[in-house]
């Protein structure tokens, strides 16, 4: 049969009378190492939630401050030399598209960049035909431009007076670093497809780990996928829709307007003014408001804050690029649904050249902010 205790001649181990000084030290002991434990686990968890990484996912309140700004003019891209600050890039297109971009030689003998004192044209051939020789079987003559000079965080004012559309387009005015994608990110200012009824789509396209999903976010455009992981969805990024007035025939047909990008580490921010809305005014070299605060400005059109993603680990050494694409990725994948015509758009592409009298960029200037 089991061993008895009787309480009060021998050592039992439910009694705590009994118990030797070692074995309350060990019970002291074993008391303090779980209250600590128990602190730091609700320490934890408390930095946890207000680093936005609850047990529920980021805190939906949680958002960076955009506090002012003091930004000095660093670079100015205007008058007749708007295009000496640019590369040609005149190789194969990464995006797929059916199209030559042109190195300078060709530019020269196609026309497709023109600067004057007061604007910069980009453009597409409207002169090579199923007749010509060369003709255009195997894609149509278009302009990429890359900034020779790549930038770091800052504010970009941008000038645009016309915006390309048509059937098969696929413009885009954007930041990226060509020899690094995409481990150093691409920021989509302006871009559209086809035409460009929808107005703009603004986007982030990153490695992993930058997310828009259930974020706090202050904007007046409309959120598309929040993932902005290449990887995700065939590269679609994270989006923000504008309105049909941010891109196309509306947006040329009220002359245009002022498009602005701020890139800092809280995160990146676009609007798009209509001419008559701008809150500062630029002309050929220098910015009429020397002093440019997005803070005064209200609601971005995009916003991008840092709360899930890491924008200086993200975004570097970007370059300002300018290009027309035709056809690709994009452009075929809402083909069907365009309202273009019939035949396939590599067809459309090769035999209308005067389908593309609309596809050109006009700019005014470009002027680039640093942190003063």
């Amino acid at each position: 049969m089991p061993q008895s205790y009787e309480v009060g001649n021998h050592s039992s181990p439910w009694n705590p009378r009994t118990w030797s000084r070692r074995v309350w030290t060990i019970l002291i002991t074993a008391i303090v190492v779980i209250v600590i434990v128990v602190v730091a686990t609700v320490v934890g968890v408390n930095a946890t939630r207000n680093n936005n990484n609850g047990p529920s996912g980021p805190d939906p309140n949680r958002y960076p401050n955009y506090t002012r700004l003091d930004y000095t003019l660093a670079d100015t891209y205007s008058g007749t030399t708007f295009f000496d600050k640019f590369n040609y890039f005149a190789t194969w297109d990464p995006a797929g598209g059916f199209v030559h971009y042109v190195d300078p030689e060709y530019d020269a003998r196609y026309n497709l960049t023109v600067a004057t004192a007061s604007s910069a044209i980009v453009k597409v051939d409207t002169t090579v035909g199923p007749d010509s020789e060369p003709d255009a079987s195997t894609g149509r003559f278009s302009v990429r431009l890359e900034s020779k000079a790549q930038y770091g965080p800052g504010l970009f004012l941008f000038d645009v007076k016309h915006t390309p559309y048509g059937c098969a387009t696929w413009p885009a005015l954007w930041l990226a670093d060509p020899n690094n994608w995409p481990q150093n990110g691409e920021i989509d200012i302006l871009e559209s497809v086809n035409q460009a009824t929808t107005g703009t789509m603004v986007a982030l396209h990153t490695t992993a780990g930058c997310t828009m999903e259930n974020i706090r976010r202050e904007m007046t455009g409309a959120a598309g996928q929040a993932d902005c992981h290449n990887a995700t969805n065939g590269n679609t990024g994270c989006v923000v829709n504008g309105p049909p007035a941010t891109f196309g025939k509306e947006f040329n047909d009220a002359g245009g307007g002022l498009v602005a990008l701020e890139w800092r580490n809280e995160g990146i921010r676009t609007w798009v003014f209509a001419r008559d809305k701008a809150p500062l005014k630029l002309d050929g070299t220098t910015a009429a408001n020397p002093k440019p605060d997005p803070s005064t400005w209200g609601p971005p059109l995009a916003d991008f804050p840092s709360t899930t993603c890491d924008v200086a680990a993200h975004f570097r050494n970007q370059s300002i690029i300018v290009n027309i694409d035709l056809c690709g990725y994009l452009t075929e994948a809402v083909w069907g649904s365009s309202g273009c015509s019939p035949s396939t758009c590599q067809e459309f592409v090769a035999n209308n050249p005067s389908a593309f009298t609309d596809a050109y960029w006009e700019f005014g200037a470009f002027h680039v902010y640093r942190v003063q």
